[in-house]
């Protein structure tokens, strides 16, 4: 049942040093937390809304400007969260209503807004719809808010078509009627105890209606949608014709994913979000075929953002990277909208593993690869990634420098696609681990208790790279994130924008200038993705930030005069203020 605030007023005002920042979604550094995983709050192991906001002044010293988490609604955990039950209750395992209050009135207070995920495509089947579905058997009207279909076959014994599911297996469940006997089949593009809801029922559009209401009258500053391409399905929910039909991050046209229908649900949400104040937004986890499909999802009548995957797959490679970065930011700015930019998430092979491996291998890595060059080129990426104009995310533990954990013992893992034989490889949990804190042994300060458990075992290795152990050292990768967000906030010449101006480079090196809008000082970034050190001229200026050192200016050997050479090491980015 559905939790409610009875005595706290609502937290609906906006951080109040961001209050006259208009349009702060632009050029905003997003942080994700993956609650599970980010801070134990009451030493049971699981990461919790408690040790989320304890731990949000860390946050406020980093240098981003919003928080968004990962599901904490209450749900069985068949997919982490992903699967509700209750979209307006907090899970007991992660506190309770008010504890999300606190934490919102907390990031508030710390100048921090909050993004909260909203998963619309699916449900647990476990929720209260769902259940009253199966008690009332076929005919029954609540049937009417999912896929329920016959099966094909003199029996029914087949599914109602074709589809896959994204987790593996057909994406059809057979349901038991309530005499006992075989019934209809239950559409679920992800796992099993995930139906999907049918975005054709009008119950369902004012469901989610109340659902942004109740969230926003608590204070979220925005909703980041799971899943945002895949509400709508093809009308008959025609064959496909073949297997093998979409991976997990797959941008393939499919008759249930990327449907035109979906835009007038957005539509309805924008104008339902721009009745509160703050400037409270809509982004899109929306998997399409190509950039400009992505682009229609941020019309201006419609949402804010919309992760820039694209981007995410981009090998190490110069021209690659630069042909995204065009495509981006022309196809964005087409429609108005900010470009974003993202490297890692809950879902992916961390970016510090995924550079350590030879490029074309994907976003779902079982090796370690080559640890101090996937590192090295993680850094070097970041800096790359935060001078670009637009919209930034990271993702918990990056700024550490985190690789994935790659040896999991099979029986610890707990993604439900590594249990589906014919699903995704399931190794996501690798990216899942909690973070380090501090102290030298496990769970490294992630609980209050020394020793303590910790839900997915974190590698001796990791205490060099707690929050602890990288404090104060000027070339560790902490100190590298948040220098590089410091000067992000205080140099005009970064952030918002929608364009950058390339200059002459040797192959394998991307150079570009950024102009401030006030004519006052500029920036250059200069990026060599070679293996060897790269020689090149630079205007007048001082270096900024290098990604093989942590601290601002700690490369002031590089200053020179206009049209002096300067060597770049290999896998390196220098941030240069002209």
């Amino acid at each position: 049942m559905s939790q409610h605030l009875s005595d706290a007023p609502r937290s609906a005002a906006a951080p109040a040093a961001a209050a006259g920042h208009r349009d702060w979604w632009r050029d905003a550094v997003i942080y994700q937390v993956y609650p599970r995983s980010f801070a134990d709050g009451n030493g049971d192991g699981m990461g919790d809304l408690p040790g989320i906001t304890a731990r949000l002044p860390y946050l406020r010293d980093l240098g981003v400007d919003a928080v968004w988490l990962s599901p904490f609604y209450a749900s069985p955990q068949a997919d982490a969260g992903y699967d509700v039950a209750d979209y307006r209750a907090v899970d007991p395992m992660f506190g309770t209503l008010s504890d999300a209050d606190d934490l919102v009135r907390t990031a508030h207070g710390l100048n921090l807004r909050v993004i909260v995920d909203l998963v619309p495509n699916h449900c647990s089947d476990q929720h209260e719809w769902f259940k009253q579905a199966l008690r009332e058997g076929p005919g029954s009207a609540m049937r009417d808010r999912f896929h329920f279909r016959p099966g094909k076959g003199a029996d029914g014994e087949l599914p109602p078509n074709d589809w896959e599911s994204i987790f593996g297996g057909p994406a059809w469940t057979r349901t038991t009627d309530p005499d006992g006997t075989p019934g209809e089949w239950y559409l679920h593009l992800f796992a099993p105890e995930q139906p999907d809801f049918n975005w054709d029922h009008p119950a369902v559009h004012e469901e989610f209606r109340s659902v942004l209401r109740f969230w926003l009258d608590l204070g979220a500053d925005g909703f980041r949608i799971d899943v945002a391409h895949g509400l709508v399905k093809a009308a008959g929910l025609p064959d496909i014709g073949h297997a093998e039909q979409l991976s997990l991050l797959g941008s393939a046209p499919m008759p249930y994913f990327d449907q035109d229908g979906v835009h007038e649900i957005y539509r309805g949400w924008r104008r339902i979000l721009d009745e509160y104040p703050g400037e409270r937004i809509g982004v899109a986890e929306a998997w399409t075929p190509t950039l400009e499909r992505a682009a229609l999802y941020l019309r201006p009548d419609e949402l804010h953002q919309a992760f820039n995957f694209e981007y995410l797959g981009t090998s190490w490679d110069a021209a690659e990277l630069r042909r995204v970065i065009d495509r981006s930011l022309a196809v964005m700015g087409a429609v108005d909208a900010p470009a974003t930019w993202v490297l890692s998430n809950h879902d992916v092979t961390r970016h510090a593993t995924r550079f350590a491996n030879p490029p074309g291998l994907g976003t779902q890595l079982r090796e370690a690869g080559d640890r101090e060059l996937g590192l090295r080129r993680a850094r070097a990426a970041t800096l790359l990634m935060l001078a670009l104009p637009g919209s930034a995310y990271l993702y918990q533990g990056e700024e550490l420098g985190l690789p994935d954990v790659t040896d999991l013992p099979d029986e610890v893992r707990q993604d439900p696609s590594f249990f589906r034989a014919a699903g995704q490889d399931g190794f996501r949990d690798g990216c899942r681990v909690p973070i380090p804190w501090s102290g030298s042994e496990p769970p490294y300060g992630f609980g209050p208790v020394a020793g303590g458990p910790s839900w997915l075992p974190q590698p001796a290795s990791w205490a060099g790279l707690s929050v602890e152990a990288q404090t104060g050292d000027p070339d560790s990768t902490l100190e590298m994130y948040r220098s590089a967000l410091e000067l992000r906030r205080s140099l005009p010449a970064l952030g918002a924008g929608t364009e950058v101006a390339w200059l002459d480079a040797p192959e394998g090196v991307l150079a570009f200038r950024r102009d401030a809008a006030d004519g006052g000082e500029g920036f250059v970034c200069l990026v060599n993705l070679t293996a060897r050190p790269v020689t090149l001229t630079v205007p007048d200026g001082r270096a900024l930030l290098s990604s093989t050192s942590g601290g601002a200016g700690t490369n002031g050997d590089l200053h020179g005069t206009d049209g002096a050479a300067v060597t770049i090491a290999a896998d390196t980015t220098i941030w240069w203020a002209i």
